[in-house]
C-alpha cells in the first residue's frame, strides 16, 4: 500500500504532489458515513436472505450479516456495498508498480483501494486494509467523477484499482471505469481474479487492462493459504483473454509452498495452451510478512530458474520482480534487441516504433502510448 499505509488516512492525503483532501472526521469530529450503495449480482431467497453472486464464495446472508469480504451486507433482503466512493488509500504510482509492463510503459496511474477482500491470503502485504472492514480504516469520499478528474489533473494516463482487492468494491470500480472510458482515462484492475464470469465480462467492457495474481497452480495452496480455490481464477484468466482486454499475470514465489519447478512448468504450459505464448508473466520475490514471517525471502536463483522454465515452455515475455535483474527489461523475442529499459519502477522505451521492434519490425503485444 502507498503513502506509508495508514499515514495516508491519518493525514487525509489523496494523491501526493501537493494535493491534499481533508475529509470529515478529523479533529475529533464524527467519521464519515460508510459509502452505502446498492450492490449488483445477488439473489434474494426465503426470509429475506440473500445470496451474493459476485464472487465464488457465494455468501448466504441473513439480514444484517456481511459476506466474507466484510464490505457487502444484507439490509432487509437487499444487498448493499459499504465502500462505494470511499477509498482508504490513494496515490500516484508508476504503471510498472502494478506491475503492468506492456501497458502504456513509463506512465503514471492514479491508484485507489477500499477496505476488504474476498480471500484471506496469509502472505498479504496490504492486510491492514484487505483484512479489515470499512469501520476499521479511515476513508475519504471520492466519487467516480472526482477520481477521473484527479487522474487527469495529476497527469495520470490511467486509474488503477489496486492495493486491496477491487472485486469487493465492484460497483465503485465499474462506475470509475465507465466514467474513465468516457473521459479518455482508461481504468485497470489489479486483482486476485476471484470473481464470477458474468460480473467479470460486464467489467471487461469498460477496462483497459487486467493484472491477475495467480497465487499458485495447486488447489491445496489456494485452500490452505488463501481461503479460496484455484479453478475460478483460471476461468477468470480465460474470460479476460476471451474479452480481448490486455492481460498480465503475476506469481509470487514463496519458498517451499509454490516454487517447485514442476508446478511452474505445469502452470506455464497451461498459460501457453489457454492464453497464448505472448501473455506477460511476472515472477515476484516473496518477503516475510503478515502470517508468514517465518519463511525466508525467495532466493534470486529460484526466480531466475522459474523464468528459464517458463521461457522453455514457450512464453515469450517473462519477468522477475522485487529483484534487480536484467530480466526486468523487455526484449524482442525475434532479434533480442532491448525494447523497454527499466530501473526500479521507472521505464524508458528504447526500441519500439509503435508496437513493433525498431530493429527487426517484429510485432510486440501490448498497449503502447504514442
Amino acid at each position: 500500500m502507498s503513502l506509508g499505509r495508514r499515514e495516508f488516512i491519518r493525514r487525509g492525503v489523496v494523491a501526493g504532489a501537493g494535493l491534499v483532501v481533508r475529509p470529515p472526521g478529523l479533529d475529533g469530529e464524527s467519521p464519515p458515513p460508510l459509502g452505502v450503495h446498492p450492490a449488483m449480482f445477488f439473489e434474494t431467497i426465503s426470509r429475506k436472505r440473500v445470496v451474493c453472486r459476485l464472487c465464488p464464495n457465494e455468501c448466504v446472508l441473513r439480514p444484517g450479516e456481511r459476506g466474507d469480504c466484510r464490505v457487502r451486507e444484507n439490509r432487509d433482503g437487499r444487498l448493499v456495498t459499504l465502500v462505494y466512493g470511499t477509498p482508504c488509500s490513494a496515490h500516484i504510482d508508476p504503471i510498472e508498480k502494478k506491475p503492468l509492463f506492456h501497458y502504456h510503459p513509463g506512465t503514471s496511474a492514479f491508484s485507489i483501494a477500499t477496505a476488504g477482500c474476498n480471500m484471506s491470503c496469509r502472505f498479504c502485504q496490504n492486510w491492514e486494509i484487505s483484512q479489515h472492514g470499512p469501520e476499521e480504516v479511515r476513508s475519504i469520499s471520492l466519487s467516480p467523477q472526482a477520481v477521473v478528474r484527479l487522474a487527469r489533473e495529476r497527469g495520470c494516463a490511467s486509474v488503477a484499482h489496486t492495493y486491496g482487492e477491487p472485486v469487493v468494491f465492484y460497483e465503485y470500480m465499474l462506475d470509475c471505469a465507465r466514467e474513465g472510458r468516457r473521459a479518455g482515462i482508461p481504468n485497470v484492475m489489479i486483482s486476485n481474479g476471484y470473481i464470477q464470469e458474468e460480473p467479470m465480462r460486464e467489467l471487461c467492457r469498460s477496462l483497459g487492462a487486467v493484472k491477475i495474481d495467480l497465487k499458485a497452480f495447486t488447489d491445496s495452496f489456494y485452500r490452505e493459504i488463501c481461503g479460496a480455490t484455484l479453478a475460478p481464477v483460471l476461468h477468470t484468466l480465460e474470460v479476460v483473454r476471451d474479452e480481448g482486454v490486455w492481460l498480465e499475470i503475476v506469481v509470487l514465489l514463496i519458498p517451499g509452498l509454490n516454487d517447485s519447478m514442476t508446478e511452474i512448468r505445469n502452470m506455464t504450459r497451461w498459460i501457453v495452451d489457454k492464453l497464448g505464448p505472448r501473455v506477460p508473466l511476472h515472477f515476484s520475490r516473496f518477503f516475510p510478512t503478515y502470517q508468514l514471517r517465518n519463511i525466508p525471502p525467495t532466493p534470486p536463483a529460484t526466480l531466475e530458474r522459474a523464468r528459464e522454465v517458463s521461457r522453455d515452455a514457450g512464453l515469450e515475455f517473462v519477468y522477475v520482480g522485487n529483484l534487480m535483474s536484467e530480466s526486468r527489461h523487455t526484449r524482442c523475442p525475434a532479434c533480442g534487441a532491448e525494447l523497454i529499459h527499466r530501473e526500479g519502477f521507472s521505464a524508458r522505451v528504447t526500441g519500439l516504433k509503435g508496437d513493433r521492434c525498431s530493429n527487426c519490425g517484429h510485432e510486440i503485444p501490448g498497449v503502447f502510448s504514442p
